[in-house]
């Protein structure tokens, strides 16, 4: 799936600089990465229209590109599956909604969970250049920290760029609520750096005990074979549009963000078998093409694909960080 933002969602974004000072919002999104990066909570970042304004120019293009990676290998992996109910927490602006109906279109009822009331605010002014599910979309003000029953059941549940959020020793009855409330499939997803990556372990520990199955990143359910200071984290390129350049402060025309993710399934789903993945850029030489491979026998390796073998080199060399082994 495409990793820019679908033509409705991007329309909306842009009709939001209508009378935006370009200044201001650069200032604004400073400030918003600045918070986040000093540990505050959205509540505290995103204060007002202007600041999610700011935040949907600037980090949203990056974030719906991550969780379209995610919610594609999903579907890869479980082709039958069919979400009709959704459960977006932690939804912010509502990318990962985006991104799930992109991915399923047949989601008919959709519940974006927040406790950001600016936020829900511009999920709905956002929502309604989208689909019926969009527009008909339940905004639900809530607190992941503090995890309810009354949350709706769904057969897809999302969290992406939440549990950052929350205290780690509070993370783990978060994840444990979230799985309660999942029928079907739960994509997790944090910023692709150390700390990201240990909140995604200590959830994949937390959902298997509880019974989850691990769909991907993960080829296996074993202990992690990476070793600090190595950690698992993919990368999705996005192009850049002007204003998201003016927004960043950034020159460049793209924009690399770096992810963390798990899926997990209830294990009546059906699901291709697991293969090896790729965790790393392959590293192409004159004799061989070199991977980086996490393995269903939970270890981790590297693997060569020779040039010589001319057929297997041909599909090696279609393959990229992220993917799973044919």
């Amino acid at each position: 799936m495409s990793p820019d933002l679908p033509a409705p969602l991007r329309l909306a974004a842009d009709r939001l600089l209508e009378g935006v000072s370009r200044k201001g919002l650069a200032e604004r999104s400073a400030k918003i990465s600045s918070g986040y990066r000093g540990g505050e909570t959205s509540r505290m970042v995103v204060t007002d229209e202007a600041d999610a304004v700011a935040y949907v120019l600037s980090r949203l293009p990056a974030t719906y590109a991550a969780d379209a990676f995610v919610l594609a290998e999903a579907q890869r992996m479980a082709p039958d599956f069919a979400p009709a109910r959704l459960l977006d927490a932690g939804a912010g602006p509502g990318g990962a909604s985006w991104a799930a109906l992109e991915t399923w279109p047949g989601i008919t009822t959709a519940t974006l969970l927040d406790s950001s009331g600016p936020f829900l605010a511009m999920a709905a002014r956002l929502a309604a250049e989208g689909g019926p599910a969009l527009q008909n979309a339940n905004l639900l003000r809530g607190d992941l920290t503090a995890p309810s029953t009354d949350w709706p059941q769904a057969d897809l549940v999302t969290a992406s760029y939440a549990l950052a959020e929350i205290a780690p020793a509070r993370q783990s009855a978060t994840v444990q609520a979230l799985w309660a409330a999942t029928d079907g499939v739960l994509a997790l997803i944090e910023p692709g750096t150390p700390d990201g990556y240990r909140r995604i372990l200590t959830a994949r520990e937390t959902l298997i005990a509880a019974g989850a199955e691990v769909l991907a990143p993960c080829p296996h359910a074993l202990t992690c074979p990476l070793i600090a200071p190595d950690w698992c984290h993919f990368v999705q390129r996005l192009p850049r549009s002007r204003d998201h350049r003016l927004a960043k402060g950034a020159d460049l025309a793209f924009e690399d963000e770096k992810f963390s993710y798990l899926v997990a399934v209830r294990p009546d789903i059906p699901t291709l078998s697991r293969t090896s993945r790729i965790l790393a850029p392959p590293r192409v030489a004159k004799p061989a093409i070199t991977f980086k491979l996490c393995t269903p026998s939970g270890t981790a390796e590297l693997a060569d694909v020779p040039r010589r073998d001319k057929a297997a080199y041909a599909w090696a060399r279609r393959l990229d960080w992220g993917d799973a082994l044919p």
